[in-house]
């Protein structure tokens, strides 16, 4: 650790990287079990109901654009702070929403300053971590922040029993209160700060996105999350409609998912151990490609059929996101914030764009799941093929070996 914390320390530290990086999850996750509820208490359908998960992608995509820089301008901390004071409030909007449409306002809002917290958290990953040692802290950090996914949705649809969905904004007000305070004992961690005006620093995205080495692992590293934020969009509905579930019998099978999926960054750093990372994340793709024939073929029988196929593919997604993110941060010795939002913001985007895919036909949700999935893995491993024996990668992955 190149920064020690003095307040927070070095445990604190890490807690508090884990809570920033939950916000995402939570803020989507919480309210799942709800999607089916809220079409008919807010008096609308079901496609303006994922809106409100839709746009958060999109508008929490184009906000990392918007803070990634800034944060390389005045520091980490000034931003979270920010982001953190903002997400507080538009979670209370969201709560006190009287119809869809204001509620999707307030959710796109609430994207907007949510994006510049978890935009610095990975910066911070970077600003004082390196190699292997950086790798541990992701993987750690991804697995913890998988707990969200996992009670996120108990959570969701206890809430929905004992009041509304409206009580789960109010939990998400609560939280960003509690990440406030670990915010307030957080140290700078930016050492140098860029000292062009803003606008050149915004100008910085362009001079990264110019790099080929960054830009082709971008488009390799950022098409998984289609399949991924795919199954978030329309598990509810395929468990709850189609299966006939419960809002909490959803809830234990999305726990399940999310379960399994805390365990792909330790099997990353397991795996890694013995195999190469270039073989770990060909079979990644491979075997998203296979479960994606399995989504096709079977995955209509019955919710634990579906369970056994999507939890896999989860954890070869998560899995991915670890040397993933470390190979793309390491082809930039600097800007590290404003290439923290381009890797966040095609994801976003890419995951968004899944979520309108897979919900383009609502009576064929499974079968356009599985498609994507298939589509991803297969394009996935092709272009994966075609650059893992480059410089650029093998030089890093021995680097942080």
């Amino acid at each position: 650790m190149n920064n020690p914390q003095q307040l927070l320390g070095k445990t604190g530290m890490l807690f508090f990287l884990v809570i920033i990086s939950a916000f995402p999850p939570l803020t989507i996750d919480l309210y799942l079990p709800a999607l089916p509820t809220m079409v008919e208490v807010l008096n609308t359908n079901q496609s303006m109901v994922n809106l409100t998960l839709s746009s958060y992608f999109v508008t929490y995509a184009i906000g990392l654009l918007f803070w990634g820089p800034l944060s390389e301008k005045f520091g980490r901390k000034p931003i979270v702070l920010i982001g953190i004071s903002g997400y507080i409030v538009t979670s209370i909007i969201c709560a006190l929403s009287a119809s869809i449409e204001q509620l999707i306002l307030a959710r796109i809002l609430q994207a907007f300053v949510a994006s510049a917290v978890t935009v610095v958290s990975t910066a911070i990953v970077k600003d004082i971590y390196t190699g292997r040692e950086r790798e541990k802290i992701m993987a750690t950090i991804m697995s913890l922040v998988i707990i969200a996914p996992m009670v996120a949705p108990v959570i969701g649809a206890f809430l929905l029993q004992v009041a509304s969905w409206r009580m789960m904004f109010v939990a998400l007000a609560i939280f960003g209160s509690f990440a406030g305070i670990l915010a307030l004992c957080y140290q700078e961690t930016l050492e140098k700060r860029y000292q062009g005006s803003v606008l050149r620093s915004w100008g910085r995205l362009a001079v990264i996105i110019q790099n080929p080495r960054f830009a082709i692992l971008l488009i390799i590293f950022s098409i998984s999350p289609m399949a991924l934020m795919g199954f978030l969009a329309s598990g509810s509905y395929i468990y709850i409609n189609d299966f006939g579930l419960t809002e909490q019998q959803f809830s234990y099978a999305f726990a399940f998912n999310a379960m399994c999926a805390a365990f792909g960054p330790m099997i990353y750093m397991r795996l890694s151990s013995y195999i190469t990372v270039k073989r770990i994340i060909t079979l990644c793709f491979l075997f998203l490609s296979v479960a994606g024939v399995l989504t096709l073929t079977i995955g209509h029988l019955s919710p634990i059929v579906f369970a056994l196929i999507a939890a896999p593919a989860t954890v070869v997604i998560i899995t991915m996101k670890v040397p993933g993110t470390n190979l793309m941060l390491d082809q930039q010795s600097h800007d590290t914030g404003s290439a923290v939002a381009l890797i966040q913001f095609c994801s976003m985007i890419c995951g968004a764009l899944g979520m309108v895919l897979v919900s383009l036909s609502q009576a064929s949700l499974i079968t356009n799941l599985g498609i994507i999935q298939l589509c991803v893995g297969v394009l996935g491993v092709i272009l994966w093929l075609s650059v893992k024996n480059r410089s650029f990668v093998t030089d890093k992955l021995l680097k942080n070996k």
